[in-house]
């Protein structure tokens, strides 16, 4: 089966937008800093990041090489919604609290539903991963248990504020198992399996 990736660029302090974060803006207001290693601004195309190290493309390879991507409403509308296709055509699936009385643009699905969204995107990704973007998304796949994997690259810079990837957690433990580590100067890589996952009420 398919297994459900969450990839994140994160500072130190656990920011992945800088503050005032919004269409247009998508990674807040300094937030491109997390991304220097991936030379990437407000609005680039997946299909076009070059990044500056092996390292960072590796791990760029492989959050692309994806047969479906799932993402919360808010960073679907700060990116534009990738203009409808996020990479090569894959399915994307939009946690959303309310369907839009508009259809979603090219190969983008709303869904209200944590579990029939990891579902549909499982089975459209075939023997490939499920990327996964945004926050809130990541920590509602989580709470459902859903979410099988966190490829975390965290920058060596504190943002101080901006928007938060683990916000409003339960008090509640989530084991996680260090998987990968892969080390540069501008970034350090690592990825981790959830082993257990708290329980609760998804909220998309």
């Amino acid at each position: 089966m398919s297994s459900i990736v969450l990839y994140m660029w994160i500072s130190l302090d656990g920011f992945i937008t800088g503050p005032d974060d919004r269409p247009g803006q998508g990674l807040g207001r300094g937030g491109e800093r997390l991304h220097r290693a991936l030379a990437l601004d407000d609005g680039a195309e997946p299909s076009s990041i070059r990044p500056a190290d092996e390292v960072s493309a590796q791990v760029l390879a492989e959050g692309l090489d994806t047969g479906a991507v799932i993402t919360g409403r808010r960073t679907f509308d700060h990116s534009g919604g990738w203009n409808g296709d996020h990479r090569a055509g894959v399915p994307i699936f939009v946690l959303t609290r309310s369907v839009p009385v508009e259809p979603a643009p090219g190969h983008a699905r709303w869904m209200t539903d944590v579990h029939e969204a990891a579902a549909a995107a499982r089975q459209a990704a075939g023997d490939r991963h499920v990327l996964l973007h945004g926050a809130e998304a990541a920590r509602s796949l989580l709470a459902a248990g859903e979410l099988d994997e966190m490829s975390l690259q965290i920058v060596p810079v504190l943002l101080g504020q901006g928007r938060r990837l683990f916000d409003d957690m339960p008090p509640a433990h989530v084991e996680l198992e260090l998987v990968r580590v892969l080390s540069h100067p501008e970034v350090l890589h690592a990825r981790y399996r959830v082993r257990t996952a708290y329980s609760g009420e998804p909220s998309p």
